[in-house]
């Protein structure tokens, strides 16, 4: 699962393996090792003296059982940050050596990898007592993995068996891939609309799935359908509902307005959908020549280029991701606050609930482990900012300040997780914060984050498995050891996968100079370089402050705070109207909040078939949806994980490629050509 998911996090469709897919996936296989592996067993004897004793194991204790199963999801998920199935903190190493083009060391990448896991870790042991042994703390989302956990293991008297159909639907999915992964690339974006109007820009901007709005776009490839968002036949309707209301207003509502109406920002000067980062003209921005060499900003060539500039779809959708941040908390707040306080003090009164009782029959796991962890992490983190400060920036005291963010925040953001099932994203506020303290340093800005944030986003995940593990009566010492070493080994596959591309794909992630169609375009890590230069290197005072061309954004901050508010008072005016307190602000902002790097084409296609499946297949054959719609996610992906690694072993690595119609991507070029009046980039029309 580690390997996969860091092998495609780099390509520009990345697909990522679940931890629902590792679930459905696993139990033909230990049905299978319980029916052909030995059942001898090994006697080992153990001590000496009197005090001799005789510990004996087998290959094969016997029928593969449940709590086997949930040990091997968990052990799985372990490396998992926040559902994004590899380590965050790999993506300052892809930054620094594929984006910047500087140096770091194999041992402070890894060191930075498990650190930032295993931080986290600490956080989940101190406060598991809190928000996960009180029955109040229910978290909604592992209820799904029990149910789904439960059904796997019913008596199966079906014909067609759930692991029969999963190997069925395996193989299907395996063997189509071919086609949009090797002979017919172009199915991953079919954008018609490009066809019929080859010579118009703006019917390009309107039709592209990959570089425009979208319109009509579509896919036959399942990596395209599931790479940015995760499965949609995993997502509940109601779910997909509120992101295609979100998805229209953003991209269909608010950025046509904008662009073609009132020309915002000098939209027309840059393309209408791109995460790079322009100069004044329109040209890319030469962001490696206004660092020195000391990894720091270099203000006279700063000037010399002058501001940076965004597309219009990327300075919107920052400013829909203040004002996602915003109404979270306010919504959670007016919503929920109530049921959060009542259910956190019922929590500390120590109410004893069946799970809990139950869980006492195993010994417990002693808190000095965890205290040990964490000091032994910050410890180790510590020696890593003051012995190789020269290659992660961080200094000593940005260390300490990010652990206290992270430990303020974890609990009150795991009482809102298990409660509300929403996990308010906090990320921006991390780089915001650290940008105005110390601007003109990226990586420092990036390694912040990482340790505050997303250990945060980490403990968060690990409790939840906690919480998984204490529904399923898993013995907490075997919890510990599970996602102790499952973290450990994850954040080293991770690191040494990300080195072995990084450091064997030419130009890997540098799509303008890839040749044609190359899929090597990594466009999280673009994202995340570009944050790394609008929050660190440049600061946001230079961006969104006063220094720069972007300080109206700050005003999403207000109107997403109050949004929520509003909502609640229609509510408490209106208290028979039940669709008001259906107006989720958070779900419908923060619709968007993959792209970039996902594209429309990646959200056109993912409501296509989670509505698909969860409302019509779901209404009108619930019985083949209960049986088999998880099975047939984890089965697609599958099967899609394995071609892809085989055709680039097979293929790829002896650079036996195609060139035809079908191979030459989307067939939009004009996509990304500006419209303003005397704009010159090559290929494009001049205005």
């Amino acid at each position: 699962m580690s390997f996969l998911n860091q092998f495609f996090s780099y390509r520009t469709e990345p697909l990522v393996i679940t931890q629902i897919t590792v679930q459905v996936a696993t139990l033909p296989i230990g049905h299978f090792m319980a029916k052909v592996l030995p059942t001898t067993k090994f006697r080992v004897p153990v001590g000496f003296g009197s005090k001799k004793k005789e510990f004996s194991f087998s290959f094969n204790p016997g029928p593969f059982n449940m709590k086997e199963h949930v040990l091997i999801s968990i052990f799985a998920n372990a490396g998992s940050a926040f559902g994004n199935g590899s380590a965050y903190a790999v993506g300052i190493v892809n930054i620094i050596k594929a984006f910047y083009g500087r140096d770091i060391s194999f041992l402070a990448g890894w060191l930075l990898i498990i650190t930032t896991q295993v931080l986290g870790y600490g956080w989940a042991g101190i406060l598991r007592k809190y928000v996960v042994e009180p029955a109040h703390m229910w978290w909604p989302s592992t209820l799904v993995q029990v149910s789904l956990f439960r059904a796997l293991h019913e008596k199966d008297d079906q014909r067609m068996s759930r692991a029969k159909f999963f190997l069925i639907a395996l193989v299907c999915s395996f063997s189509w891939y071919v086609v949009p992964g090797y002979l017919f690339p172009t199915l991953t974006s079919i954008s018609w609309v490009c066809w019929a109007f080859s010579k118009s820009v703006t019917a390009q901007q309107l039709g592209s799935g990959m570089r425009g709005l979208g319109l009509g776009a579509f896919t036959l490839d399942w990596s395209a359908v599931a790479s940015f968002l995760f499965s949609p036949l995993i997502c509940p309707f109601f779910a997909i509902v509120n992101v295609f209301i979100g998805y229209v207003l953003f991209v269909y509502v608010t950025i046509p307005i904008a662009y073609w109406g009132f020309d915002l920002y000098n939209a027309k000067t840059f393309p209408i959908f791109s995460a790079d980062l322009f100069t004044a003209k329109g040209e890319l921005y030469d962001v490696p020549s206004i660092v020195n060499n000391k990894f720091e900003i270099n203000y006279t060539k700063y000037e010399e280029q002058g501001r940076i500039n965004l597309s219009l779809f990327f300075a919107l959708s920052y400013g829909f991701g203040f004002a996602t941040i915003a109404s979270t908390l306010t919504h959670v707040g007016f919503f929920y606050g109530r049921e959060i306080y009542e259910r956190s003090r019922a929590s500390y009164n120590g109410k004893v609930d069946i799970h809990t009782r139950l869980m006492r029959k195993y010994p417990d796991i002693p808190n000095w482990w965890f205290y040990l962890l964490l000091v032994a992490t910050v410890a180790v983190s510590l020696i890593l900012c003051t012995v190789l400060k020269d290659q992660v920036q961080l200094p000593w005291w940005g260390l300490l300040f990010s652990c206290a963010l992270a430990f303020i925040f974890t609990l009150p953001i795991s009482i809102i997780t298990a409660t509300t099932n929403q996990t308010p994203g906090l990320n921006i506020i991390t780089e915001y914060v650290m940008g105005i303290i110390l601007p003109g340093y990226p990586i420092a800005n990036v390694c912040f984050k990482t340790y505050g944030y997303m250990s945060m986003a980490q403990a968060v995940s690990f409790l939840n498995d906690f919480k998984l593990g204490h529904y399923m009566k898993i013995p907490p010492r075997s919890m510990f050891l599970v996602q102790f070493i499952g973290t450990i080994i994850a954040g080293t596959i991770n690191i040494a996968v990300a080195w072995w591309l990084l450091t064997s794909i030419e130009h890997i992630c540098h799509e303008e100079l890839l040749p044609e169609n190359s899929p090597w375009t990594c466009p999280g890590d673009l994202v995340f370089f570009d944050a790394s230069v609008i929050w660190g290197l440049v600061g946001p005072m230079r961006i969104f402050g006063p220094l720069g061309n972007y300080p109206a954004l700050n005003w999403f901050f207000l109107g997403g705070a109050l949004g929520p508010v509003l909502v609640w008072l229609l509510h408490k005016a209106f208290p028979k109207q039940s669709w008001i307190p259906l107006i989720n602000l958070p779900v419908l902002l923060g619709a968007t909040a993959s792209m970039p790097p996902a594209k429309t084409v990646n959200y056109n296609s993912w409501i296509l078939v989670g509505t698909i499946f969860n409302f019509f297949v779901f209404r009108y054959r619930k019985k083949w949806w209960q049986r088999y719609n998880y099975v047939l996610s984890a089965a697609l992906d599958a099967g899609v994980a394995f071609m892809g690694v085989l055709l680039y072993f097979s293929l790829t690595m002896e650079e036996k490629s195609l060139d035809w119609w079908g191979t030459r991507g989307q067939h939009c070029p004009l996509a990304t050509c500006p419209t303003a009046k005397g704009v010159i980039v090559d290929g494009c029309p001049v205005f």
